[in-house]
């Protein structure tokens, strides 16, 4: 019987993932229960051989004259027959039949066994969340709900939902599907861990390109900032620790294959790698690439504000299709960014200058 529960458990650890060590432990805390509900006494011990399959379970009882708790004590006579050296007041390990339980101790047992297995189940999902957090992970399309969109996912032996709202808008995913996500937090709920995956966040781009690109990987290459328009449009500034390497053109690669990989994981999406730089008004002349700058000049008050003359034939390119260019650019830099036609620059005036903090530093 013993053997087959060790055959059980590995088949467990196998399936669920949930360590036979981890179980045992359970076993042993529902055989305590068992003692105290069916003897009135908790003080036992439990050994276990795993390589031979075997529970050994003992009930220590104090050695007394006259029994007056049967589950507790023991007469000196028995005692000996265990330990002839037992006396009076010592302790004697009693081997016990687990078969003598009884009904509502293995129904005990066997309640604290099944729990065993769905905190089992828990602990191991938290974990192999936990060691994803702030992640890339591949996971395969499990199932669509039909009504809200959300889409199940299988994340190496684990499940997680991706809601509509994280999806890339216009993206049709089906079951069977093999896509990246980002695991933006991990929490533990009542219901059990649940990550938080999206498809739209920015980081997801970032690790994408530490993935493809060795040199930023390796450190060579930093990215320091990226805003996103899921679906449409990336921008990212990258900048180089050695000067030998030219930052944009190893995300670049070769003929474009390493960000050609990159726009096809994520759809076609347009990705725009941009040069960082110190200097304010160089960094800003290149996040509004690919629209060609002629001057940048902040705010007279020190804010983080600034104005664009560009040529006049590029205004549109560099404010983009619903100011999405502009809007990126200034995500990207962290500047409010007016901008105006070189012919037209100093002679009108100047707008409140729009947008927001960058997502991403």
């Amino acid at each position: 019987m013993n053997s087959e529960i060790f055959d059980a458990l590995g088949l467990l650890e196998k399936e669920r993932g949930i360590s036979v060590d981890f179980m045992v432990d359970r076993i042993k805390k529902a055989i305590v229960t068992a003692c105290k509900n069916s003897y009135g006494n908790e003080d036992c011990v439990v050994n276990v051989d795993q390589a031979k399959g075997n529970f050994e379970v003992y009930l220590r009882k104090t050695v007394v004259e006259d029994i007056t708790e049967k589950g507790k004590e023991i007469t000196l006579e028995k005692a000996r027959e265990i330990d002839p050296t037992a006396g009076l007041d010592d302790k004697v390990a009693v081997p016990l039949d687990t078969k003598d339980f009884g009904r509502i101790a293995a129904q005990t047992a066997r309640n604290i066994i099944r729990q065993g297995i769905r905190d089992g189940e828990r602990d191991r999902m938290f974990q192999e969340f936990e060691s994803k957090h702030q992640e890339l992970v591949s996971a395969v399309v499990e199932q669509i709900d039909p009504r809200s969109g959300a889409a199940t996912l299988t994340i190496g032996k684990a499940e997680a939902v991706l809601p509509k709202s994280e999806q890339v808008a216009g993206e049709v995913l089906r079951e069977g599907d093999r896509i990246k996500v980002y695991v933006a937090d991990v929490k533990e709920t009542e219901k059990g861990p649940r990550a938080m995956i999206s498809r739209i966040h920015p980081d997801l781009v970032k690790r994408l390109f530490e993935a493809e690109v060795p040199e930023i990987y390796d450190g060579t290459v930093e990215i320091k900032a990226v805003s996103r328009e899921a679906g449409s449009r990336t921008k990212i500034a990258v900048y180089s620790h050695n000067p030998d390497v030219d930052a944009v053109g190893s995300c670049i690669g070769s003929k474009g294959m390493r960000v050609n990989h990159i726009v096809a994981e994520l759809g076609g999406e347009k990705i725009d790698i941009v040069q960082y730089s110190d200097d304010p008004k160089q960094f800003i002349a290149s996040a509004l690439s690919p629209a060609s700058v002629v001057d940048v000049v902040p705010a007279a008050d020190g804010s983080r504000a600034c104005r664009v003359a560009v040529p006049d034939d590029q205004l549109s390119l560099a404010i983009g299709n619903k100011g999405q260019n502009a809007r990126l650019a200034a995500r990207l830099t962290g500047w409010k960014i007016d901008i105006k036609p070189q012919s037209g620059f100093y002679d009108e005036p100047a707008e409140e200058p729009a947008e927001e903090e960058p997502e991403e530093e």
